[in-house]
């Protein structure tokens, strides 16, 4: 408790800005003004005057930025140090992630890594459940999508995007939805949910404007919990599908697929690499995240 908020009030201090602090850190602005309350909350002390032009220290901020700082120099030194003797990132790490993604995506960009990195152990659960991270000795999980979970932290390192397709001769066979209403007439092959997302869309003076987020109840004749499986279906001309850009894009470049409705496709969605609330990461675990970032940045 006494380190939380402490490296978030350093580089605000230093920055003057709680945007560039949350870049430099790589986490979110809101996370960033979450720590630093709580830290003023927690000493009973107003360290910084905001307003919406500029971020300053109060008196008290100053005094406790110094100290601060000095802590900070000296576990960079103390880790710094550490780092030498173990020239050579070494252990086990343990993740999680959801199966298909973390099949195609991830866990050949792991392997890579261990390659790269000999010493190194992982040990990897696949699952489409939100997996509790302390009670499972979890290092780091990727999850797709907003994060809830406050009390971990978390950086970007790619981002999905879910496409609307169906196979030709669907199409040919019963036609083209150029709306959403337009689904309600269509066979819609499901996943675990019986909704879809898009963008919904406001008439106003100049056209149409892009209005909110939108779940789409869809009905039809198939229901998988397997996207490779929904593809399948698609493929045949089974119906429409939406589904996640890494199962459909060779498809959709081939023409075995056409992508459909793109003007309500919904907005991208963020993938994270989360871990638990330590502002020191264990070299080995920085390491991986820095390089599953390197690689899945887009």
């Amino acid at each position: 408790m006494r380190w939380d908020g402490i490296s978030e009030f350093v580089y605000v201090a230093e920055h003057e800005s709680f945007t560039r602090a949350a870049k430099e850190l790589g986490i979110s602005t809101a996370q960033v003004s979450r720590q630093i309350s709580a830290l003023e909350k927690r000493l009973n002390i107003k360290l910084l005057y905001r307003t919406t032009r500029k971020v300053s220290l109060t008196e008290e901020g100053r005094v406790f930025y110094q100290h601060c700082r000095g802590v900070l120099d000296g576990l960079d030194a103390a880790e710094q140090a550490v780092s030498n003797l173990q020239s050579k990132p070494q252990g086990r790490i343990k993740l999680t992630a959801p199966v298909t993604y973390g099949e195609q995506q991830l866990l050949p960009l792991v392997n890579d890594f261990m390659v790269q990195y000999s010493d190194i152990e992982v040990t990897a659960f696949l699952s489409n459940q939100k997996i509790d991270l302390i009670d499972g000795g979890y290092d780091l999980a990727i999850r797709i999508g907003k994060l809830s979970d406050s009390t971990m932290m978390a950086k970007k390192l790619s981002r999905r995007t879910n496409f609307v397709c169906a196979a030709p001769a669907y199409l040919e066979k019963y036609g083209t939805p150029h709306s959403l209403s337009d689904l309600s007439q269509h066979n819609c092959l499901l996943g675990t949910r019986d909704y879809w997302h898009f963008i919904d869309f406001k008439e106003t003076d100049y056209g149409k404007d892009a209005d909110k987020e939108k779940n789409l109840r869809v009905s039809g004749t198939v229901q998988y919990n397997s996207g490779h499986s929904l593809v399948d279906a698609a493929l045949k001309g089974l119906g429409i599908v939406q589904l996640p850009d890494y199962y459909v894009q060779k498809y959709l470049a081939s023409g075995e697929l056409v992508s459909l409705l793109d003007n309500y496709r919904e907005p991208e969605e963020s993938i994270w690499a989360v871990y638990p609330h330590n502002r020191h990461l264990s070299p080995k675990i920085r390491l991986l995240v820095d390089y599953l970032a390197e690689r899945l940045a887009v």
